[in-house]
Formats: structure tokens, C-alpha cells, sequence
């Protein structure tokens, strides 16, 4: 209780409380010394067979920081255990081709489909689509902008708007007086729908396609035109370097130039012809 108390402002603080849920079966009759090593294993297992072992990767993460605050803040405790995470295999980034896009573009709902398309046009994640509002907008300027409180990393974004993504937003202009994006007069808060899932299928597209891949996808077609990983680290507002670099395999043009430094390696080991006098 204590630690949903200090961690209200957290992004992941509904979820975080839903996972408490879970694990109260678990965890609720015990005290804190009595969450041994055994225990916190024990539940991973559980998780890991009942879902997956890299979202039973999520509980277990939950689990070592109120345990951490508990002996580091709190003072309630002088030790520990371990919680070891389960390896998770590295996965191929998955992205569109252009065509896969449009063929989900003209499947969507109208209200998915405008989502959809400013989140392929601007890269911005799901719930700062959802809930963009009019007044973030100003397309004189060909700019949005995403308030700090609003923003993964914690900091604002200024967003430019290519013609793309203007033309999403016309769309939308005079549907609803405060937010971009709405259905039946709300927010669209929750886009991987039924609805979402069904346009898939139809547009032939792997289920599996998450609406975190169009980010991906808007990332991946960036590269592969040649935006340098520097300014696509500042456009998709990227804390690390190191997140962008999941992308450089995309864009080996840049390259081309020193591989080819070594053409003719082979040819130059040849022996050079004799020459013949012709008598």
C-alpha cells in the first residue's frame, strides 16, 4: 500500500496496481522477511507458464523495486533476495512496407485509420495519439507538441507535421472541440482492438503486428531514406543513442563507399599475363 501511495505519478501506476492484484495470492499473507528467494522463483514459474516468461519479467521487476525501497528507503528490511529476470531472446524489429500500410489504412475504421496514419507520419506512441488535443496543434506552423507529463522520457516534444499528417488533421478538424482523436465522443483510449485485429486479417498482415510496430515502421522507413540516426534519435525523442542503433542495419548505403575499398583484392593476387613475341 505504501508503494502505490509514493508512486501515484508513475505512467505505469494502473498497471503496476493490476499486477499487485495478481500477486497479492501470493504475497498478501506473508511479511516482508518471509519473501525469500523460493518464493519470488516460485511465482515466476507460475507466470511464465500461465503467460510468458518475458511478461513474467514484468512481475518480477515489480516485485525486486518495492523490495529495494523497502531496504533502501524504508528501512524495513537489512537484506534482500535476488530476483533474477528471465532472458529474453533479442526479436526482429517488425515494420511495413508501404504497401502492407495502405492495405491496412483502407481497412481500418475511420477513427483507427486517422490514428493509424498520423502515428505512421509523425511516430509518435499510441496514447500521445489518443489523447493529442487541439490545443498541442498548431498547423500554421506544421508543428505539435507533447507536454512533459505526457511524454515517456519525461521531457516535452516538439512534433514537426509533414503534408501527411496535416492532411490527418483537416480530417479531423470540427469532430470535437478539445481532443484530435475520438469515438462516440471520447478519447480513444485502447487501439489494439478487435476492430484492429480484423484489418489485419483482411489486409493480410501478421495478427501479431502490434500498434507499437507502426512506430517502428515510421522509424524503419526513415532510415531507409536516409534521415541519419542522429536526427531520428531527436525525432522520435529517443533518451539514448543506443535505442536508435536498433535501426543502423537498415540504412548500409552510407557504407558502400568502404567496402568498396577492397575491390579488386582478389584480382590483384592474380599472376599478370605474359606477353608474346610474335616472331
Amino acid at each position: 500500500m505504501r508503494w502505490v501511495k509514493e508512486t501515484g505519478h508513475k505512467r505505469s501506476h494502473e498497471k503496476d496496481k493490476a499486477k499487485l492484484r495478481w500477486l497479492d495470492r501470493f504475497l498478501g499473507h506473508l511479511k516482508l522477511h518471509h519473501v525469500t528467494k523460493d518464493v519470488i522463483e516460485k511465482i515466476a514459474e507460475r507466470k511464465a507458464k500461465e503467460s510468458s516468461p518475458s511478461n513474467a519479467n514484468r512481475y518480477l521487476a515489480l516485485i525486486r523495486s518495492i523490495l529495494r525501497r523497502a531496504k533502501d528507503e524504508w528501512e524495513w528490511l537489512d537484506h534482500i533476495p535476488r530476483v533474477r529476470l528471465y532472458r529474453e531472446p533479442k526479436q526482429r524489429i517488425r515494420f511495413l512496407t508501404p504497401d502492407e500500410a495502405r492495405r491496412l489504412l483502407a481497412e481500418l475504421p475511420a477513427h483507427l485509420r486517422d490514428m493509424a496514419q498520423l502515428a505512421l507520419t509523425t511516430g509518435l506512441r499510441q496514447r500521445n495519439v489518443s489523447f493529442l488535443r487541439w490545443d498541442q496543434v498548431d498547423m500554421s506552423r506544421r508543428v505539435a507538441w507533447i507536454h512533459p507529463d505526457e511524454a515517456k522520457a519525461g521531457r516535452a516534444i516538439g512534433v514537426p507535421l509533414n503534408e501527411d499528417a496535416l492532411d490527418v488533421l483537416r480530417r479531423r478538424l470540427g469532430q470535437d472541440r478539445s481532443y484530435v482523436f475520438t469515438f462516440n465522443g471520447r478519447p480513444v483510449e485502447r487501439c489494439s482492438t478487435h476492430a484492429w485485429k480484423r484489418a489485419l486479417e483482411r489486409a493480410g498482415i501478421e495478427r501479431s503486428f502490434r500498434w507499437h510496430d507502426l512506430r517502428h515502421t515510421w522509424a524503419s522507413w526513415h532510415v531507409q531514406s536516409g534521415t541519419p540516426l542522429q536526427e531520428l534519435m531527436e525525432l522520435g525523442s529517443w533518451a539514448s543513442y543506443d535505442m536508435v542503433l536498433r535501426y543502423a542495419h537498415l540504412a548500409a548505403d552510407h557504407l558502400r563507399g568502404a567496402a568498396g575499398r577492397i575491390d579488386g583484392t582478389f584480382l590483384a593476387h592474380k599472376q599478370k599475363p605474359q606477353l608474346v613475341r610474335l616472331s
